[in-house]
């Protein structure tokens, strides 16, 4: 089995160089997104489709969403513990954007090609589902959250924010993903299942669902991008960010009492998912308002440079955790790890902070010593 996720993680790895390498071919941000597109509009709503009709309904499934709000409200609340120690200052535009970006989660791109992978299109099942409540949280929580933000600091009349509110739900609603899960709910409700179609349907699904893990895989390579001064505090931001999914996923286990390996491994990848592009869709339609200010709400920037890391060292986690086999099957292996991933967040700025109370320190024994040679 380690042998076998050794060598699938190899391929991973290939084709997240080969997109690196084909960056000179996508110079514009907007080839680029093309390829997101077709991920999210096409290829993920059909593997996710063709999962669901693969399973069978249980009641417990419909706690998967609940779970993942869960988790979502518990990293929104984490977070503002977080960013001081890596150095964000609070009532900033970039305290303000890593607080709407890190608690998202985007699993159709870091999460569901792995699982498909490693653990099957069941679990596949099972992360789509569990990711109806993290969209309810990155569409329509982060979208308030970030209407709140804007309208405190600009003190202007909320005017149109209901319109705007059901414009973002009928986002929800009309999205091709939420589309194809709520058809293949339907469907099974009345007793169909992929063998059940026409041919011509089910095999036109099956070939689209077949281009999801290599564009994701390539989309990886050609999205990472980000500026060097960032690159320590976000990263340290991140791992903190993965500690604490790891210790909220050991708390899970101890109190449930879970003992199926996949289930954990599925707990761990889906909370370990990069952050999502909404909430930057959320920021850029404030930035859009705030053309003409100097102070701004949010950083837009800075969104990028999360999303950029976010994407490859969740994929470089997600995949350790799958080719963990039978290693993170008790909740105090698991706790372990995430207090080693919290170590390592905090090891670079505590350095730093260190760094500059000698520094501190020196100059203060120096202007002391020169004090005292100037009195003799």
């Amino acid at each position: 089995m380690m042998e076998i996720g050794f060598e699938k993680t190899l391929v991973f790895l290939v084709f997240i160089l080969l997109g690196m390498v084909l960056k000179v071919k996508f110079k514009s941000p907007q080839e680029v997104n093309g390829i997101k597109k077709i991920i999210l509009n096409l290829a993920l709503p059909a593997t996710i489709f063709i999962a669901l009709l693969g399973i069978q309904i249980e009641i417990s499934l419909l706690l998967l969403p609940l779970m993942a709000l869960a988790l979502n409200l518990f990293l929104f609340l984490v977070t503002p513990l977080l960013l001081p120690l890596v150095g964000v200052n609070k009532n900033t535009p970039t305290y303000r954007t890593a607080r709407l970006l890190i608690p998202s989660l985007a699993p159709g791109l870091s999460c569901f090609p792995f699982v498909l992978e490693f653990l099957g299109e069941a679990y596949v099942a099972k992360a789509a589902m569990a990711d109806l409540g993290n969209k309810v949280f990155v569409l329509i929580v982060l979208y308030l959250v970030a209407m709140h933000w804007y309208y405190a600091r600009n003190q202007e009349k909320q005017t149109g924010g209901r319109a705007k509110l059901m414009s973002l739900l009928k986002t929800l609603v009309t999205e091709p993903v939420n589309i194809f899960i709520g058809l293949a709910l339907l469907l099974l409700l009345l007793g169909f299942h992929m063998e059940s179609l026409p041919f011509v349907l089910s095999n036109t699904l099956s070939k689209l669902s077949l281009m999801m893990t290599p564009l994701v895989l390539l989309f990886i390579g050609m999205a990472v991008k980000i500026k060097k001064h960032q690159f320590v505090q976000i990263l340290s931001l991140l791992l903190l960010r993965a500690g604490f999914v790891f210790l909220i996923t050991a708390v899970t286990v101890l109190i449930s009492g879970l003992s199926v390996q996949n289930d954990v491994l599925l707990l761990l990848s889906f909370g370990l998912s990069a952050c999502s592009f909404w909430p930057f869709a959320h920021l850029s339609l404030v930035d859009g308002w705030e053309l003409e200010k100097k102070a701004k709400t949010f950083d837009s920037n800075y969104a990028v440079a999360i999303l950029a890391l976010s994407l490859p060292l969740s994929t470089i986690l997600i995949l350790a955790v799958l080719n963990s086999g039978s290693v993170l099957n008790s909740w105090t292996t698991i706790l372990m790890v995430g207090l080693l991933l919290l170590l390592l967040g905090t090891f670079v700025p505590l350095l730093k902070f260190l760094s500059k109370k000698i520094l501190k320190m020196g100059l203060s024994t120096n202007k002391m010593e020169s004090a005292t040679t100037e009195r003799v």
